[in-house]
């Protein structure tokens, strides 16, 4: 079977109208700022639109055309701050409309997860550098260097 890849904004344009009405969408987001909880370009996710934006969630969002899947750090009022479980700090700011989806399953090969709040992982961002760099050298495999995720 042939594989076809379509650019994000294309792909993820129709997949937010495809869960504004009423269905799931599964697909495989790349990058690594959601490490180590979706491996980008290995695992895929089950997303679904959804009105309920909560501290720990993980959502899809598209913030000034870009479309970003990371875990909600922080909402006050209509404001939600996003931040990826892979990131040391850079977090992102959007509105609850511009959230498109909740991610309701991780599919990683036969395993199906169902991703928590990530509670005790943002607790730990203190420490997150070093237990990153743990985990990049014990899982080479599921690290995918930016080159890398350039090529087409």
């Amino acid at each position: 079977m042939e594989k076809i890849v379509f650019p994000n904004n294309v792909l993820l344009d129709e997949a937010s109208e495809l869960m504004a009405e009423g269905k799931t969408v599964n697909f495989t987001p790349k990058g690594n700022s959601m490490l180590p909880f979706i491996r980008g370009s290995l695992d895929s996710t089950l997303v679904a639109h959804t009105d309920k934006v909560e501290v720990g969630d993980i959502v899809l969002a598209k913030i000034s055309g870009k479309y970003i899947m990371h875990r909600v750090f922080e909402v006050e009022g209509d404001k939600v701050t996003l931040m990826g479980d892979g990131n040391l700090g850079a977090k992102e700011h959007c509105l609850k409309g511009d959230v498109v989806g909740k991610v309701l399953e991780i599919h990683r090969g036969d395993k199906v997860i169902v991703p928590g709040k990530g509670k005790l992982w943002r607790m730990l961002l203190p420490v997150r550098r070093y237990l990153l760099f743990i985990y990049r050298k014990t899982h080479p495999r599921t690290f995918i260097p930016v080159k890398k995720q350039l090529e087409v």
